[in-house]
């Protein structure tokens, strides 16, 4: 097991693009949890700042996504749902953060929503971000029984920013996200831009919605893993 990572040291974490292809195919699940995991190691301290009770999250965080882009190593070319139940089941008996057991919640979720599905592409991936910010929950667009397409939503919004203007046609659309409720324009009226007020939606119905540091948190974890799908849309 991973050691605790209050130095910010990403033992067991991948160098290199989240993008690297797996034994079946599409990304390897081990490189996208090192992308967030090294995303949590620089923002430590600032996570650690923002629990007001223990003073520990970010240590917690780093050390648990540590920890799954282990596990994750080890299972390289099985399906992704083995991949994400085993490191549901490995946090649930390893960890002992309130967080550790939010994130056991959207693996468990995202080990079922990925069955039948032999790799993670930018065809599937955006329901990993779903799952692992809802901590479990359903998604905004499935709780109101339809609606805009959020997650797509959220990847055209990374793709936006980091395209030219003449090709952001398909880019986000503040009417897109407003069926996911009241949690995207109360963001965007505390001046987060899309992707971050789309983020903040997503959490809004789930536990990591309801404390500002796992918010904080997750923030990092779901524009890191955006950032990386994007990349992998691209290639």
């Amino acid at each position: 097991m991973p050691q605790n990572s209050r130095t910010g040291r990403k033992a067991g974490a991948p160098r290199g693009s989240a993008t690297q292809p797996s034994a079946r195919g599409g990304a390897d699940l081990s490189s996208l949890f090192g992308v967030a995991a090294q995303a949590l190691a620089a923002n430590q301290g600032a996570l650690n700042q923002a629990d007001a009770q223990n003073g520990n999250h970010g240590d917690n965080m780093v050390q648990m996504f540590n920890m799954l882009t282990q596990v994750m190593g080890e299972q390289k070319g099985a399906s992704p749902t083995q991949q994400l139940n085993n490191a549901s089941q490995y946090l649930s008996q390893h960890a002992t953060s309130g967080s550790s057991k939010v994130y056991a919640q959207g693996l468990a979720q995202a080990a079922q929503q990925f069955q039948g599905q032999k790799s993670i592409n930018p065809d599937n991936a955006m329901m990993l971000v779903q799952s692992l910010l809802g901590g479990g929950q359903l998604a905004p667009q499935q709780q109101m029984g339809g609606g805009a397409d959020l997650l797509g939503s959220l990847l055209g919004a990374v793709t936006q920013s980091q395209q030219p203007q003449q090709q952001q046609d398909n880019g986000i659309d503040a009417g897109d996200l407003l069926s996911a409720g009241m949690a995207f324009m109360n963001a965007k009226n505390q001046g987060q831009d899309n992707l971050q007020a789309g983020l903040s939606a997503l959490m809004a119905a789930g536990p990591l919605g309801q404390s500002s540091h796992r918010h904080q948190s997750g923030q990092v974890v779901g524009n890191a893993l955006m950032q990386a799908i994007s990349a992998m849309a691209k290639k």
